[in-house]
């Protein structure tokens, strides 16, 4: 039996869809086949990478990839992170996939001292954890 995808998107697969990426690998175990892209490929985000790695999570080796129209069509489920690729997500032509918006604020946008801005980093990183964690009880 194929395990269901799951398809996280953002603008850039940089932050938001990569730790979203990570946190259901690392909690749902092989449950389902993960993979997260962006409307654009901006990189991988250091300070994502450093707050992930807090929680005993690497994701150096994660890559920032753009939205793959055969695998948006062939997903269980498309979540998108941020409101933009909510709004500019690929048609889905599979009437099949179940779409979510899950919107999380951009910490790539934060501002102020470099505590300041990895204090939005980690908030983000742990309010994913919190919703991976509700999906995999709830199943929503």
């Amino acid at each position: 039996m194929n395990k269901p995808l799951i398809y996280f998107l953002c603008t850039g697969n940089s932050c938001r869809s990569q730790m979203a990426d990570a946190w259901l690998k690392q909690l749902g175990g092989d449950r389902f086949e993960v993979l997260s892209a962006g409307l654009e490929a901006h990189g991988l985000n250091p300070r994502a990478v450093k707050v992930m790695s807090e929680v005993g999570i690497d994701i150096t080796s994660h890559t920032s990839d753009v939205i793959d129209p055969e695998i948006l069509n062939r997903s269980t489920y498309v979540i998108t992170l941020c409101g933009h690729a909510d709004e500019h997500c690929p048609m889905i032509s599979n009437k099949n996939v179940i779409k979510w918006h899950w919107g999380f604020d951009d910490p790539a946008k934060a501002t102020g001292t470099e505590e300041e801005v990895m204090a939005q980093f980690r908030n983000v990183r742990d309010d994913i954890q919190a919703r991976i964690e509700k999906f995999l009880e709830e199943g929503k």
